[in-house]
């Protein structure tokens, strides 16, 4: 290891998104690692080779990479693409309003709907195998020709051949529990830090000593969803084989169980996760025996029972249950807009959150759109496999020879809103952005004027070129009405499902409304087919894109950036999302920041979102350490996108708190072009105490006119770099001097 004797001072780098090299950080050829893994380390530049890139003098610079917690492995990163709806679910109760969540009403209904969508996935999973293939396909002779991997399932009787299908579904939650865990060892060993705890609840404040370690809050949920998965196959499985229907005598008593079974491990979703872990084991030992007890009894019963004859329509029970799951999320969701729209409008004037409080229905309503794409996706894409290519519908059937091979009502449904969700999101988005141009435009003149006041002729051409930059880095604050209008469409969506309950599909409908000519529901079932295609396509390119993934180190730094902001956050909601990186980076900054204030003052630096690291790492340091810790920002979306979305844990309040726990050793850099970043304390209430300045504003480009010693005119930097302007050296150099 590297210390460097006599220069016990310390710039600690923390690099942003996307998994950038140490090289680049430190800018410097040669680095060598001084401290963590092959996963996040910290590197220095290797001794007698010089210094990092905007040093400053007597201060020893160093760097944290923990981009290879989310784009290391290809395997890791292109999997973690089928985990994006339980990641977006989890996310969901982050963006909360701020204040606390009394009952933990907010936690139940996000719970609640995590529950749903690993529901939605066992289902779809069903229907591949008990429904299209085992009830559907193979009875008929037309659809199983070609398919010797089929043709035997004839042979076995209707009971027999749905318990030998259910198995894999048993299988596909497994592998999706699997993927949810593999990159857990990663994270290993590191534990809470030494932060005295705060406030009641783990997840009230980021000071809380044990915050960031999410193991037994997973534990307990996964075990919960994966009964819970066993439990919507039994069911399936039940009213499938039962020949007089799910309430028939001999079935009934064992229905009744498994819907009794499946109502305790919702309750217990519902409930808070117990704080001792024997509580825990107390309660799932007995689930988990119950369940076997009874899966077993349910594939037994299939095994031994002659169900009415396959092929005769859908399998009994599965069209009511896809549509009662999706009835279910859009009841959640409207509760959950009407719980955090009244928890915000019960907020302090200087803490409104960014899309009026909407951001947890948002975000749950992204998750169950995208779990509905997946699942419809996969449903729809078997079924045309199966079909030869064709895709039949109550308008258009197969001919007798092949069978109906139909899925369910609530899928049609569903393509036919995620079209109608794409088409007018395109169409507000683009009126958002054409509307608020002139707007971007006006404030972008009023900032050239500022900075260049007397411009040349010449420069013009240049002038207007800054003008377009700033202008577009405003765009991040004018997509407020994209994603509520995004919510209203998805509420809509679920609401179709109404149709649903009663056997009515978009053709069905259009047929009832266009008269007896039939031109309109030919008209809709082309429109339906349009959409099954186009959510088709868009679950193919992120196919598509996991596997670029694991072919292209480039691509997987790209699939990285969306998992660098959606996992940062602990697992609360749904445990198969991928793990928190945070988990480690948090206690790891931590444990070597507290080890190098033991030999003198130690600046924090952090750009882009490796600020949201430093301020979390420095809300998690004990007042010991902190009196020789120093912060400072650049690119920061602190304030603009992380106070504003996730105001119970990141707001106003507690950027404050950050400032005065370090004694406003403090310095924000950020530029008017940069698309990301942005001050930290704007004036008004929400600002930094009087006196205290946190923010510094860089003229960027630094000037217009070329150089004579250059040959072009200066750059526009944007987002990256800040450590080659002086205001940057000065800025370390006036921290390091305060904490000593």
């Amino acid at each position: 290891m590297d210390e460097t004797p006599g220069r016990d001072a310390v710039e600690l780098r923390v690099h942003g998104i996307s998994g950038v090299t140490a090289e680049r950080i430190l800018d410097h050829p040669i680095v060598v690692r001084v401290a963590g893994d092959a996963h996040a380390g910290f590197f220095r530049p290797r001794p007698g080779s010089g210094t990092a890139g905007g040093a400053t003098g007597g201060v020893a610079v160093e760097a944290y990479r923990w981009g290879s917690l989310t784009a290391g492995a290809a395997v890791r990163t292109a999997s973690m693409l089928l985990l994006l709806p339980f990641m977006l679910s989890n996310l969901a109760i982050w963006l909360r309003p701020p204040g606390r969540d009394r009952w933990g009403l907010l936690g139940a209904l996000c719970r609640l709907l995590a529950g749903t969508l690993t529901a939605t996935f066992v289902l779809a999973a069903v229907g591949v195998t008990l429904d299209l293939v085992g009830w559907q396909c193979v009875p008929y002779p037309g659809c199983r020709a070609s398919r010797p991997y089929l043709a035997w399932l004839h042979t076995l009787p209707t009971g027999p051949r749905l318990a030998l299908l259910s198995i894999v579904p048993l299988l596909a939650l497994r592998v999706v529990w699997a993927i949810g865990t593999r990159s857990a060892r990663t994270f290993e060993g590191f534990g809470p830090s030494s932060a005295p705890r705060r406030s009641g609840g783990r997840t009230e404040s980021l000071t809380d000593a044990d915050f960031w370690q999410d193991e037994q809050t997973t534990g307990w949920l996964r075990q919960l969803h994966v009964v819970l998965g066993v439990g919507t196959l039994n069911v399936a499985l039940l009213a499938g084989i039962s020949p007089g229907g799910v309430g028939a005598p001999g079935h009934g008593v064992l229905f009744g169980i498994a819907v009794g079974l499946l109502v305790v491990e919702v309750v217990l979703l519902a409930l808070p996760v117990p704080a001792s872990p024997a509580r825990a084991r107390r309660l799932l030992r007995p689930l988990w025996t119950v369940t076997a007890v009874v899966t077993v009894c349910c594939l037994g019963t299939a095994t031994l029972t002659d169900p009415a004859p396959a092929g005769l329509g859908k399998l009994p029970g599965y069209e009511g249950a896809a549509a009662g799951v999706v009835a279910t999320q859009g009841v959640l969701l409207v509760v959950l807009t009407v719980v955090t729209y009244t928890r915000q409008r019960a907020a302090r004037d200087d803490e409104r959150p960014f899309l009026r409080g909407l951001g947890t229905p948002i975000m749950a309503a992204a998750a169950v759109s995208v779990g509905a794409a997946f699942t419809a996706t996969l449903v729809y894409r078997v079924a045309d496999a199966l079909d030869h290519g064709d895709i039949p519908d109550p308008i258009r059937p197969n001919p007798p020879v092949v069978g109906p091979l139909e899925p369910p009502v609530a899928y049609w449904w569903a393509a036919l809103a995620g079209l109608a969700a794409l088409l007018i999101g395109a169409a507000v988005t683009s009126a958002t952005l054409l509307l608020s141009r002139r707007r971007r435009r006006r404030l972008a003149a009023r900032i050239i004027e500022r900075d260049y006041p007397d411009v040349p002729a010449q420069d013009t051409r240049r002038l207007r070129l800054v003008r377009e930059t700033i202008a577009r880095s405003r765009i991040t604050e004018e997509l407020g009405p994209v994603l509520i209008a995004f919510l209203v469409i998805a509420s809509l969506g679920l609401a179709t499902v109404a149709f649903d309950v009663i056997g009515i599909g978009p053709t069905q409908l259009a047929a009832r409304l266009g008269g007896h000519g039939g031109a309109f529901a030919v008209l809709a079932a082309y429109v339906t087919d349009a959409g099954v295609w186009v959510i088709s396509l868009l679950v193919i390119c992120l196919m598509i894109l996991g596997f670029r993934a694991y072919r292209s180190s480039q691509t997987r730094r790209v699939v990285a950036v969306l998992w660098d902001l959606g996992t940062f956050w602990p697992r609360t909601v749904h445990p198969f999302a991928p793990p928190c990186y945070a988990a480690r980076a948090v206690p790891e900054l931590a444990k070597r920041v507290t080890g190098l204030t033991a030999r003198g003052p130690v600046v924090i630096s952090g750009h882009s979102h490796g600020s949201v690291l430093a301020a979390a790492t420095i809300l998690q340091l004990p007042p010991s350490v902190l009196a020789r810790v120093s912060l400072l920002t650049y690119g920061s979306p602190l304030q603009r996108t992380y106070a504003r979305l996730y105001p119970a844990y990141l707001g106003p309040r507690t950027l404050r708190d950050l400032g005065g726990r370090i004694g406003w050793r403090w310095r924000n850099l950020w530029r008017d072009t940069d698309p990301i970043g942005g001050p930290i304390f704007p004036p008004g209430p929400e600002g930094a105490p009087p006196g205290v300045d946190v923010d510094i504003r860089l003229r960027d480009p630094r000037g217009l006119t070329i150089d004579p010693a250059d040959t072009v005119p200066p750059p526009i930097e944007g987002h990256w770099p800040y450590h080659t302007q002086a205001a940057y050296q000065v800025a370390v150099r006036e921290l390091t001097d305060r904490s000593c």
